[in-house]
């Protein structure tokens, strides 16, 4: 691969920052006996003293939320206050799991012929994390609180356009005094990944990106017996029954559709309203798009900054044209604004088909279709009529009709009334196509430990 792969580009002015090559073999194999190392030492480590850690982390990233906010809006444009939010969240994430991830990990006593039996859980070894640039942060402190504390170590290498937010995450372990090796950021190609995952020394995989990513990753980790965790993505149904307050609900569903300048697995993407309602639901969720604030993402007030990439950008404009020459009406927004930047603004598509690659792809933008129903099962099967099943909402007041949608939609997790969010308190991931095992949690802390049985007789 060329040398500057990994390269950082501030995705509002176009200006490429800085490069980064490729590690060489060398540096491999040295990132991979430190961490090979760390993990004996640390495996060892009272479990009490790894939480400290995960404290420490928790402080280092409060005292420097605000130059870590900065980079990673500049770095993938992330508007500066949700940079902010995600920074607090790391912090969360950690001194969530250091208090109540040691009271988890003790061993588990079940009662069985035995003299005395029990599940202990041990780490498996060293993670190679690979992660993605939507969330820099967010990702990467979410599966590190979990499989550190569980006594693994674990490599991170980052998506190829955060380079400078993947040094960042470097520099706050070694802040925070974690044990040379445990926590390491590799620059490593694609090829370099596939000898990563060979080598005996890696004994997990986690990756949260795209679907072409995950089968790849997925059949590596299964050609060398390599437990794998995988969060793809995700196309989000958010069902409006006919008695909700449209206005307030068509402002969250605004807000959720451009969470992250429209970048994020679990937002919702597909409308699912009531045929009762859907034209004043409509009308109002236009009008909510069409106000939200675009521009600098430095600034205080935007809502909506650029896509990451011009990748991004150029993809999104390809799906949105293939709706339109089909059919699909775009109510709002539909073409990229002029000027330097990636920046596409919230756009609305109604009359939508299955013959239209935004009926059955993921839309990685602010971009929202709306889809009318007549009845519970048609919402069901417009929600489960994609190759997704990662997250879903649903907005009613009728708490006799939440039953049947929790039960028949296909997906990881139900947010009623709410939008969908991850949470260190519940386990996270999907089904289908969105993915196999799940973050966060008690879960999550299990994914990447031996349970071991232990019968005494």
């Amino acid at each position: 691969m060329a040398a500057s792969t990994f390269s950082s580009v501030n995705p509002t002015t176009e200006e490429l920052m800085t490069s980064f090559a490729p590690a060489s073999p060398g540096d491999l194999e040295d990132i991979l006996r430190k961490s090979q190392s760390a993990f004996e030492e640390w495996r060892a480590t009272n479990i009490n003293k790894r939480a400290v850690l995960l404290v420490q982390l928790s402080e280092v990233l409060e005292r420097k939320s605000k130059e870590l906010a900065r980079l990673m809006t500049t770095e993938m444009g992330k508007p500066i206050e949700q940079s902010l939010s995600e920074i607090k969240k790391c912090a969360w994430v950690c001194r969530y799991f250091a208090e109540v991830g040691p009271k988890l990990l003790v061993d588990d006593v079940r009662a069985t012929d035995a003299t005395r039996s029990y599940v202990r859980r041990e780490p498996l070894g060293s993670i190679l994390a690979i992660m993605p640039w939507n969330f820099p942060f967010w990702q990467v402190f979410r599966n590190a609180a979990t499989s550190l504390l569980a006594g693994n170590a674990m490599i991170l290498k980052h998506a190829a356009n955060t380079p400078q937010c993947a040094l960042a995450i470097q520099s706050v372990f070694d802040e925070a005094n974690a044990n040379v090796g445990l926590f390491q950021n590799v620059f490593a190609s694609h090829e370099q990944l596939a000898k990563l995952i060979a080598d005996d020394r890696i004994r997990g995989v986690t990756l949260t990106g795209s679907n072409q990513a995950g089968e790849i990753v997925g059949a590596l980790a299964g050609k060398y017996v390599k437990k794998v965790v995988l969060e793809l993505g995700g196309s989000d149904p958010f069902i409006v029954l006919d008695d909700v307050n449209i206005d307030d609900v068509a402002e969250k569903a605004a807000l959720g559709r451009c969470l992250n300048n429209g970048q994020s697995c679990i937002a919702a993407k597909r409308f699912i309203v009531d045929q009762a309602i859907v034209d004043q639901f409509t009308e109002t969720f236009v009008a909510a798009m069409k106000s939200r604030v675009i521009g600098d993402p430095l600034k205080a007030e935007t809502q909506i900054g650029p896509l990451a990439t011009q990748a991004q950008r150029d993809l999104i404009e390809r799906q949105v044209n293939d709706a339109t020459s089909k059919g699909a009406k775009v109510l709002c927004g539909g073409a990229r604004l002029k000027g330097p930047g990636w920046f596409f603004p919230p756009t609305v598509l109604s009359d939508l088909t299955p013959a239209m690659r935004a009926f059955q792809e993921e839309l990685f933008a602010p971009v929202a279709c709306i889809y009318p129903f007549e009845s519970i099962s048609e919402a069901i099967a417009i929600a489960n009529a994609t190759p997704f099943g990662l997250g879903a909402s649903l907005w009613t007041r009728d708490s006799k009709r939440v039953d049947e949608f929790i039960s028949e939609l296909e997906c990881g997790s139900v947010f009623v009334n709410a939008m969908v969010h991850s949470d260190p308190r519940l386990p996270f991931g999907g089904v289908k196509a969105s993915g196999v095992g799940r973050e966060l949690g008690p879960e999550g802390l299990f994914e990447f430990v031996n349970q071991k049985t232990v019968w005494i007789a």
